[in-house]
């Protein structure tokens, strides 16, 4: 372009007038070409953060300038997919897919979409040409047999595991998969028999020792499938069914409150789980509970208006707490849908006697006294459990299971969960940074304290109260609109200043709108444009503590997003350039514990374990209650290779609010004990 532009120039004086109108249109076509990459930049920063209203609105303006391209498209699916918007996010990927067939990621996506709209067979297609860009690429092999599956194709799908076995010979999952299509196919022994296998491979598969769990409970060994469950449930600690399952284990060892505590950790997870409600139900009324199982049988029959099982235990409890009428009601319910009934007109009968219905209580008793003498001989033993589509009524006081053990079909993916959260990794908690939006944690509730932030948000010149958080909020649509805005018109204000000649009157006053542009700046995800603001404000103005936090806080955000792409170097280059803001900020405010927690932070990213010890010790002795500093403090010890030290801090940080802490702790004391036999 810039060779064509020179030949322009020299033949200008000759050609006339239109030269100069083409050379200008080349001029705003390249600036139209080089703004276009910093908005696909823009777009991914804050589809990393996020901030998909504001990536959809940035890569609508690169596809309007570049459509011949296929990244644009394949980034807004990606925004589409996290709103779940399946269907435009597929839409998307197939314009993707037109520009560029060679991407494997653009398939990947496509498959997801094509199975978030049970659309399997297609799903399977697109993981088919995946796989024929990339034969190794694991995810498109484990969710082609998931795919399978769901199509009720067992043999494929086992075949399919066959081929995954001889790329990956020593990984549990394919043989955790195995027992899974065994056990569809109907085969509890060769299912077992996989499941076992997994488990000698990799004694932290959760999958496996679920379905472990399985059939030591079918056998009735509880105790066994018990230890099984707690196994699963350290490193499945968010899979809601874990803890339905384990509950019956422990309440078939009659441990009721055991049991009671796994339905409230299930409900934690999954608030509208019936079976937890209804069990959980049924163990509140055996331990004198009654207006609190009541809540949990209201919730099942609203749910459930028919279940007429949940509206006798729940007549039973309405009886005990002197709600005779309703309690009539609710039995009456279930004696026109079962008229044979004898305990339910029994039941009614002596409500009845209560409420002084003495007629009505006879004719009750009556009915009880005749199919006492019609009845054959001899008791049928009540039941502990019954399935869940199983509804005599005589069973009313038994706990419900699932029908089948079905494992939820998990599809290996890296858009799920947030971006940023693509692989699970042993690194500190979020660093501090300066946001007009927080969220609020009922778990840790621990606030930094900054004096220079407390100046700023006193003079009253930002737009909106400024936080230094770690629980930073994705923002709406209006938000970012007023920050466009808001850039717009500082710049327009900025520009009328010549930054050359800075005088004592307008210079603080620039300096308040390089801060407040750098922020605008930092909330649309521009976070060069952040960066260059606070140069031109530290070269005129000298260091200033809340420039140099944010200059970092940018340089920080943007190596995140480019963390597993970029060169390893340039990666080295810019955690050290952001460490040395941070440094320079404190030594000009020594006491605040939050900057040497970011600087640990980085130290851990720069794999300078030593080094971020000494920083979180650090902010530890500024501040012995913060929870964060422990927590990072404990992932260096262990990433240094002192299993025991980390621990300790990471003990420490759950007892401060940040519950994460304790799975990390189960799993590293299993390893930490692992490693002990092994030294003895």
């Amino acid at each position: 372009m810039r060779v064509l532009i020179n030949k322009m120039l020299s033949l200008a004086p000759l050609k006339g007038g239109w030269v100069v109108c083409f050379l200008l249109f080349c001029l705003s076509t390249l600036r139209a070409q080089i703004n276009a990459d910093r908005v696909l930049l823009m777009g991914r920063n804050a589809l990393y953060y996020e901030d998909y209203v504001l990536a959809i609105q940035r890569f609508n303006m690169v596809i309007n300038v570049k459509p011949w391209l296929g990244e644009p498209y394949f980034y807004r699916a990606v925004a589409k997919f996290y709103l779940e918007d399946y269907q435009g996010a597929e839409i998307d990927c197939n314009n993707a897919v037109q520009r560029n067939p060679y991407a494997i990621n653009h398939y990947v996506l496509r498959a997801l979409c094509r199975i978030n709209q049970d659309r399997f067979a297609l799903a399977e297609e697109d993981y088919q040409k995946a796989l024929s860009i990339n034969p190794l690429d694991h995810n498109s092999w484990h969710n082609i047999v998931l795919c399978q599956i769901e199509l009720k194709e067992y043999e494929r799908a086992d075949s399919s595991l066959d081929a995954m076995i001889r790329h990956w010979p020593k990984e549990s999952e394919q043989y955790t998969m195995k027992a899974q299509v065994s056990l569809l196919r109907t085969d509890t022994v060769r299912a077992e028999k996989w499941t076992d296998h997994a488990i000698e491979l990799d004694e932290y598969d959760g999958k496996a020792w679920s379905l472990k769990a399985m059939f030591q409970a079918n056998r009735q060994e509880y105790k066994e499938a018990e230890a099984s469950l707690d196994k699963a449930i350290t490193q499945l600690p968010r899979t809601a069914g874990l803890y339905v399952n384990r509950a019956l284990a422990r309440y078939n060892q009659d441990n009721l409150r055991g049991a009671m505590s796994d339905y409230d950790a299930c409900l934690d997870l999954e608030p509208r789980n019936f079976i937890a409600h209804y069990n959980r139900g049924l163990l509140r009324a055996s331990v004198g509970e009654d207006n609190l199982a009541i809540e949990d049988f209201n919730f099942v029959i609203e749910l459930e208006p028919d279940n007429t099982i949940a509206l006798y235990n729940r007549a039973l409890l309405l009886d005990n707490i002197g709600d005779y009428n309703g309690a009539i009601r609710d039995i009456s319910a279930v004696i026109k849908d079962y008229p044979e009934f004898w305990d339910g007109y029994r039941q009614r009968a002596s409500i009845k006697r209560k409420i002084g219905d003495t007629n009505g209580a006879e004719r009750d008793e009556f009915k009880v006294l005749q199919a006492r003498l019609d009845a054959a001989a001899g008791k049928k033993m009540p039941v502990r459990t019954r399935k869940k589509s199983e509804r005599n009524i005589e069973d009313y006081a038994a706990l419900v299971e699932e029908d089948t053990h079905e494992e939820e079909n998990e599809y290996a993916s890296d858009y799920r969960g947030k971006v940023q959260n693509r692989q699970a990794e042993l690194r500190p908690e979020p660093i501090y940074s300066l946001t007009y939006y927080r969220r609020t944690s009922e778990t840790n509730a621990y606030v930094v304290y900054c004096s220079e932030l407390e100046k700023l948000n006193s003079r009253h010149i930002l737009a909106r109260q400024l936080y230094l958080t770690d629980n930073e909020a994705p923002m709406t649509s209006k938000q970012t609109d007023s920050h466009q805005a808001s850039v717009l018109a500082l710049t327009e204000q900025l520009d009328a200043i010549d930054n050359n000649q800075w005088t004592t009157d307008n210079k603080q006053q620039a300096a308040d709108w390089l801060i407040k542009r750098a922020l605008d700046y930092y909330h649309i995800r521009d976070f060069e444009n952040a960066v260059s603001d606070m140069n031109a404000l530290i070269q005129e103005n000298g260091a200033n503590p809340l420039a140099l936090i944010l200059r970092a806080q940018c340089r920080y955000a943007q190596l995140e997003v480019s963390r597993t792409t970029a060169n390893a170097s340039d990666l080295r280059l810019g955690y050290l350039m952001a460490v040395q803001d941070y440094n320079k900020a404190s030594d000009l405010m020594p006491d605040a514990p939050f900057l040497h927690y970011n600087i640990g932070c980085l130290q851990v990213q720069l794999a300078d374990y030593l080094a971020a010890q000494k920083s979180f010790t650090r902010a530890i002795e500024l501040d012995p209650h913060f929870p964060s500093a422990y927590y990072g403090r404990g992932v260096a010890y262990i990433l240094g290779g002192q299993v025991e030290e980390g621990l300790k801090d990471l003990s420490q940080a759950g007892e401060y609010g940040i519950y994460s802490a304790y799975n990390l702790i189960k799993k590293y004391s299993q390893t930490k004990g692992k490693s002990d036999k092994e030294k003895n």
